[in-house]
């Protein structure tokens, strides 16, 4: 399995490719897109994402043999749905103390802070903590 490194550097490397901001902001909305749908089950107050302007909804399973965590999620928003897929991508399928340890470089290396609104900044920033928040308490179980 790839450390969170690994893929992180993939997704630099994905993004590195592209020089204009339009073709970066296409290619999030086709990660967006191969997001797989959240069951309408999950789309309830108790996993939207607060601090978002769009509305994202985050589910996290907790595999306590395994000690691993899966995440799924959703959002009203194409683009919010790129950078979800992208913390999936990254954070998903792990330990709680992978998820608490990682330095999510990826997001300021592929220019997301500088490029995305304050309100999509904040919004970002509000998943992250959701992430580790669920990790956090999954490492006492």
């Amino acid at each position: 399995m790839e450390t969170i490194n690994q893929i992180q550097d993939e997704i630099i490397d994905e993004f590195s490719v592209l020089d204009d901001w339009m073709d970066k902001y296409q290619l999030l909305i086709d990660m967006g897109n191969d997001l797989p749908a959240l069951d309408e089950a999950y789309k309830k107050p108790q996993y939207l994402i607060e601090g978002c302007q769009s509305r994202v909804w985050v589910v996290a399973d907790y595999d306590k043999a395994s000690n691993i965590v899966t995440f799924r999620a959703e959002s009203d928003t194409v683009i919010v749905k790129g950078l979800v897929f992208l913390l999936l991508k990254v954070l998903s399928g792990r330990t709680p103390d992978e998820i608490l340890n990682a330095e999510l470089y990826f997001i300021d290396e592929i220019g997301l802070k500088e490029h995305l609104s304050p309100t999509r900044s904040n919004g970002l920033f509000s998943m992250v903590k959701q992430i580790l928040d669920y990790a956090r308490v999954f490492k006492t179980m």
